[in-house]
């Protein structure tokens, strides 16, 4: 007997894949877990019904959401992370070297840092280096009381359901805004512009009214609806446009061409993010 996944991705819509086991299914406080041995993937990361991260893929996303802000920023020595746990994004920070002091990552179901390192070890490599710091506890409580001044703040969340839900708020964003220092960049992933143009338009809206340069970038990610994915940078002084190259970097997908290349949306995404008079002129 034959064993398929589907992801309902709309309610017309899904991706399949061909599964030889289930590795794990658990109902956690905040969310369903479950990790899939896939042919065509490998492991697969399922919350909610929702894909997460395969081992196959997930260095495209992990890279895009790390390295472009970092590559902006003139000096990235403090950098935090808000989900994440399963240690992806953290292990793209920790390639820049020596300029990173601290990396603040918080997650606010353990099981899931758990269950990553288990499963997923190289993902997770960089969870142990001595500046990590984890903190287990909501993202939005967490940005709204530290006093911590961060370079650059990576919003790594699920979907806008259950605990994630505050991540896609305004109130949220300030705080992020204010737990910046003067030269700060923030990046969160803002879904696909395919289904979700109207939470892709908000996002970016939100972020644009609190940041004086803000940039919608994508990457191609095979397992994530419709494989378009988006992210918007929102910075307080650094134009992600003009960046300093980092050939040192052991990357498989970003690079200085992917970096400037992202940047430029097709004719529908650009339409989807602009203000209301730019579209009568």
């Amino acid at each position: 007997m034959e064993l398929w996944y589907t992801e309902k991705q709309t309610i017309n819509h899904g991706i399949t894949t061909k599964v030889v086991n289930c590795l794990h299914h658990e109902q956690t406080e905040f969310q369903t877990i479950d990790l899939l041995e896939t042919l065509e993937f490998g492991r697969m990361l399922v919350l909610d019904g929702m894909v997460m991260m395969t081992e196959a893929d997930e260095f495209v996303y992990h890279e895009m959401i790390a390295h472009v802000p970092l590559s902006a920023h003139k000096n990235p020595n403090n950098v935090l992370v808000i989900g994440g746990g399963d240690g992806g994004v953290v292990r793209e920070i920790l390639r820049h070297g020596e300029k990173i002091q601290r990396v603040d990552l918080v997650e606010v179901d353990k099981r899931v840092i758990d269950l990553s390192k288990k499963y997923f070890p190289e993902v997770t490599s960089g969870l142990s280096d001595h500046r990590v710091n984890i903190h287990v506890q909501d993202g939005a409580q967490y940005i709204a009381n530290t006093k911590i001044k961060y370079d650059v703040i990576i919003v790594d969340s699920t979907e806008p359901v259950g605990a994630a839900t505050p991540l896609f708020q305004l109130d949220f964003y300030r705080a992020v805004f204010n737990a910046l220092s003067p030269t700060g960049i923030m990046v969160a992933q803002t879904d696909t512009p395919w289904f979700k143009p109207n939470l892709v338009r908000k996002l970016y809206g939100t972020i644009s009214s609190l940041f004086p340069i803000s940039r919608l970038y994508t990457a191609a990610i095979p397992t994530y609806p419709s494989g378009l994915w988006s992210f918007t940078l929102g910075s307080k002084q650094y134009d992600p446009l003009y960046f300093e190259a980092l050939p040192e970097l052991k990357t498989k997908y970003y690079c200085m061409e992917v970096h400037r290349a992202a940047f430029n949306l097709p004719a529908f995404v650009q339409k989807l993010i602009k203000k209301k008079d730019e579209l009568n002129e």
